[in-house]
């Protein structure tokens, strides 16, 4: 439905809203001010791999906001992404955004489920819904932004993958995704989503507590909705946890179509019991076969302590993987060859507390996004790891563009730090963040940063 030309203020339209309905805002003004940058942001971090790089801007303009969108139904949990001339977010209250990069106005947005009172769950750490918490994804192709949703159906939580047409916000495609025999209300997709040769991918756990009994799990489904594969964690009978969420970072995947996800604890505290898969890195093939893992050698009492490998497999070229988590080690591991239980090339303690989310590779530098600050690791020749600087600024998964690292605090904060140092560069107040794993994104001559309830953005330059 197109409103009338004149202007409509944001909440003369909450009264329209209903469930799978969409409400199209035109606005009465445009902003005719553009950057000359223009670029998509499909995906978490920008491309399949996750590495968080942007090289084409030259500045940003963090004196003042470009715009702030108007206040969204439900907090931000996800990344925006971007494609074409809108910013998509999705929200906790199971809302979908398009807003327009001019100008941060709403063009539709459609209501895709009802949320799940955070009462309704047997624990967890969003309130007071749960709705779409990992960052969707964009297929181009097809026009059509995937989300996953939690709903209440009959009384009692379910996920679902939704697709919605990318310039109307019309359903295309709807599908039940609790794997069989799950307890859905135990269930948490907290994963960014990502395609892999057409098909949607993303990773599901617990709710923050580990509380019930779950099992983590690595979902693919075709872009139609049709064939579901999924790869178990903990399967056994009697094992249970293993969560796949990485710190709302996306799947990997690589150049030849494999997915690598972290896992995390497990409920095997003994190597006597056989390993389980958790507290690990997996390959899967595009039809989730296990093609080889890593873990420590220490994975059972990493599982008792709950020492999740909470942090995206960052995939250095073709050669070398670096994974990292709660333990706050960093592993160094042969692309080729994980080895299985112990079989790292090299490990180093690089922080004191939680590495979680997705991290930013930029030549031969990891930055990792360890809860106390950003950490700045160096792989060498041969294999060697090395820590060049941290930061003491607690801050979410970092971004790199405009020759700076972005990340946001939970404070509000955006910070630009130097690649070299760590010492903050530029900083703006931004608002108040619900997200632990707040990450700003790129797209359209805008850099862009989402707060509890909305979308900043800043003007950029090429």
């Amino acid at each position: 439905m197109h409103l009338p030309r004149p202007v409509i203020t944001f909440a003369m339209t909450i009264a329209l809203f209903s469930s799978y309905t969409a409400v199209t805002i035109v606005s009465a003004t445009q902003n005719a001010s553009a950057s000359n940058v223009t670029s998509s942001w499909t995906v978490y971090h920008g491309n399949d791999e996750g590495t968080g790089v942007v090289s084409s801007l030259t500045s940003i303009d963090t004196a003042k906001p470009h715009w702030t969108s108007p206040t969204l139904i439900g907090q931000l949990y996800g990344e925006p992404l971007v494609e074409g001339t809108s910013v998509f977010v999705a929200t906790e209250d199971d809302y979908v955004y398009s807003l327009d990069t001019s100008n941060g106005r709403v063009r539709w947005v459609r209501h895709v489920a009802s949320a799940v009172p955070s009462s309704a769950l047997p624990c967890g750490d969003i309130s007071p819904f749960v709705g779409i918490t990992g960052t969707p994804v964009i297929d181009v192709a097809r026009g059509e932004i995937f989300v996953v949703a939690d709903e209440m159906v009959n009384g009692g939580p379910h996920h679902f993958l939704v697709g919605l047409n990318l310039n109307t916000g019309a359903v295309e495609m709807r599908r039940d995704i609790d794997p069989p025999g799950s307890a859905p209300a135990a269930l948490l997709a907290r994963t960014g989503l990502t395609l892999d040769e057409n098909r949607v991918v993303f990773g599901m756990g617990g709710n923050y507590g580990d509380c019930a009994s779950y099992r983590g799990r690595v979902l693919s489904i075709a872009v139609n909705g049709a064939n579901q594969e999924t790869f178990t964690v903990d399967a056994k009978p009697g094992q249970s946890q293993g969560a796949i969420w990485m710190g709302g970072a996306a799947p990997v995947v690589d150049s030849s179509g494999n997915v690598w996800v972290s896992v995390g604890n497990g409920s095997v505290y003994s190597a006597s019991q056989g390993y389980d898969d958790s507290d690990s890195v997996l390959e899967l093939s595009a039809a989730m076969r296990l093609r080889q893992y890593f873990a420590p050698s220490d994975w059972p009492a990493n599982n008792r302590d709950d020492l999740d490998m909470s942090t995206a497999p960052v995939l250095l070229g073709t050669t070398r993987v670096l994974l990292a988590g709660k333990s706050g080690i960093a592993y160094l591991l042969n692309q080729h060859d994980l080895g299985g239980v112990g079989h790292e090339e090299t490990s180093t303690q690089v922080c004191n507390g939680n590495i979680d989310g997705g991290s930013v590779v930029e030549g031969s530098t990891v930055f990792l996004p360890c809860i106390g600050g950003i950490v700045a690791v160096r792989v060498g020749t041969g294999a060697s790891l090395s820590v060049a600087w941290r930061t003491t600024t607690s801050s979410g998964p970092a971004l790199y563009a405009a020759g700076l690292l972005w990340t946001i605090s939970q404070g509000g904060v955006l910070y630009g730090l130097s690649p070299v140092n760590g010492t903050v560069e530029q900083q703006a107040q931004v608002g108040v963040e619900v997200n632990h794993f707040p990450t700003p994104a790129v797209g359209d001559g805008l850099f862009l940063v989402p707060t509890q309830d909305s979308v900043v953005a800043f003007a950029t330059t090429s």
